[in-house]
């Protein structure tokens, strides 16, 4: 019996991360790259040949996911002598990089069943796994050679380990807890706060659930009473453990060894005197610039700054909105994870509470806080936790229910996971696009939100199957990314929004050709504070497109104006 049941448990495990691998494999093959992935493996495969992630970091990204998934791409340059190239390379080279981050969806995967097991036993496990493995945002982003999934994972490794560890010995309490924070901090600047918030939701949980379980009654000040307890008893544990986790990131990372010129600036700008003198030559010799510190304040200042606004229901805003995440939350998650905690609370309200879905309450009261709204990856492991949670709490649920109700809450959750197999399998390739069916469904998503959430740029390749269908042989193009395609053919390039543009007609004096494909961020997004970008909206808004792609709007030019709607262009037929 326990050999049938590890088989069958071992053949779920490796069947969840078998199809959705496959999803993410041939997914990934389809689209073109993304806004970020042509820089992470440019400054990727930068690190690997000088042995210095300084490339990386003045960006502000942490270099983790770049290495491991530009790893093979170096490996062929040394065993070739070649020297890869991303203008004319890119096209092969993305794919194998993609392959190579599916390492951390397999990660994601297999700590969401061990999470759902020490929840909820093997079942909990099990449809842990699958709705990780089913949900359309988190099989988009696992297609892609990016950093959100990677931080996903380490945080949900960070969080099983500390709280199985809470009450053993030095290396499972601290050590390992440790080595996962500082894998999440590498993989992505955002865990220096992802971290230490989960970590304190797991705590608090743990001594909130020793109260009820005790007959302590708990109120909203008692609960937040147990928090500032939690603080002080666990304070030394934390600061330990975010000890270890500084220090593996900091030699990670490394430095470039060369003097910091700001510092050695100002020791310069010193009066003359003893004071002067050691300064300088502390300047001089201390030889620690770019290192992880580097990477971390550049991400904090970018969020302090915010990120142009945000576009929210076809709304563009200057200003970040403290609703963003919840709103686009619910826009971007199938709708059986969105009504699971209604259907937990209706069945069993203590069933949503458990250290998982602790976590991903704190994460989302955070997001309140966030001032960088282009997609909800910027908060993928609050989704990743909501999902192994919400798992869990179900499979309890069902365990202490009579056999008919269990019968039929059994049937409605093999339902959902149906549900989002079949959303998963209709978006394919486009799970970036996934909008669900009660905010109008994919195809009008772009209408709910931008960036990140639909046209992250990846869309190039589709369009370039569009034009060869038509035998359309030149096509300009304006677009939201950075892929070196939109160089070549059939493609012209041409950033309206960046040219002396001062009014809708001068827009004829910049596009070449009979046909102007326009990605949608650019024409339904946060809105660029620029003369051009204005002027070419008016231009295009006042035509109707006669196809899309995905992520493109493609206009005859040689029509005459129409002066139609803005929403009317969800009416223009989809081709791929």
């Amino acid at each position: 019996m326990q050999i049938r049941s590890r088989l069958f448990e071992s053949s779920w495990l490796v069947g969840c991360l078998a199809l959705s691998s496959l999803w993410c494999l041939s997914a990934g093959r389809e689209l073109g790259a993304t806004f970020d992935e042509p820089i992470y493996i440019e400054r990727g495969l930068e690190s690997w040949r000088n042995g210095s992630h300084c490339s990386l970091l003045v960006l502000g990204t942490m270099p983790l996911p770049a290495d491991w998934d530009t790893l093979p791409l170096y490996l062929y340059e040394r065993w070739t002598g070649t020297r890869l190239d991303l203008m004319h390379d890119l096209g092969w080279m993305l794919p194998w990089a993609r392959a190579a981050a599916l390492v951390f969806w397999w990660l994601l995967v297999f700590y969401g069943w061990l999470t759902g097991r020490a929840l909820a036993g093997a079942w909990g496990g099990r449809l842990a796994a699958a709705a990780l493995a089913c949900e359309p945002t988190l099989l988009a982003h696992a297609s892609l050679a990016t950093t959100d999934i990677p931080l996903s994972a380490c945080l949900l490794a960070l969080v099983y380990h500390f709280h199985t560890g809470r009450a053993r010995a030095w290396w499972p309490r601290i050590g390992i807890p440790g080595i996962w924070l500082a894998a999440a901090l590498v993989a992505k600047a955002s865990a220096m706060v992802f971290g230490p918030l989960c970590l304190l939701a797991v705590e608090a949980h743990r001594l909130l659930q020793a109260r009820w379980t005790a007959g302590d009654p708990i109120s909203p000040a008692s609960a937040a009473g147990t928090i500032r307890s939690t603080l002080r008893s666990s304070r030394r544990d934390f600061v330990h453990i975010g000890i270890v986790g500084c220090v593996l990131m900091f030699v990670f990372c490394g430095c470039d060894r060369w003097p910091e010129e700001n510092f050695l600036a100002w020791a310069r700008g010193l009066p003359e005197g003893r004071y002067h003198t050691v300064m300088v030559w502390l300047a001089q010799h201390l030889r620690v610039s770019m290192n992880a510190g580097d990477g971390l304040v550049r991400q904090v200042i970018h969020n302090l700054h915010g990120h142009n606004g945000s576009f929210l229901l076809g709304r563009a805003y200057e200003h970040p909105v403290w609703y963003y995440f919840p709103l686009a939350l619910a826009i971007k998650l199938s709708p059986p994870v969105l009504a699971g905690p209604a259907i937990l609370l209706a069945l069993r309200r203590r069933s949503v509470w458990n250290w998982a879905l602790a976590p991903a309450g704190m994460l989302l009261l955070f997001s309140l806080t966030c001032r960088v709204q282009i997609g909800v990856r910027m908060l993928l492991p609050l989704v990743a936790l909501l999902v192994v949670g919400l798992a869990a709490a179900y499979v309890s649920v069902l365990r202490q229910s009579r056999p008919w109700p269990r019968r039929l809450g059994s049937a409605a959750c093999a339902a959902a996971l149906l549900w989002t197999s079949l959303s998963a399998a209709r978006v394919w390739p486009d799970g970036l696009c996934y909008t669900n069916e009660l905010w109008g469904g994919t195809r009008s998503g772009y209408l709910c939100l931008s960036d990140s959430n639909y046209d992250w740029g990846q869309g190039l390749k589709q369009l370039t199957a569009w034009a060869a269908e038509r035998e359309i042989g030149d096509l300009d193009v304006w677009y939201f990314g950075t892929d070196p395609a939109v160089h070549t053919a059939p493609f012209r390039y041409v950033p309206l929004h960046a040219f002396p543009i001062d009014k809708p007609d001068d827009v004829r004096a910049f596009v070449q050709n009979r046909y102007l494909a326009v990605g949608t961020t650019l024409l339904y997004g946060t809105r660029l504070d620029l003369p051009g970008h204005r002027a070419a909206m008016e231009f295009v808004g006042a035509r109707q497109p006669v196809a899309r792609t995905a992520t493109f709007l493609i206009y005859d030019l040689a029509e005459p104006e129409q002066n139609v709607a803005a929403r009317s262009l969800p009416d223009a037929p989809l081709m791929r």
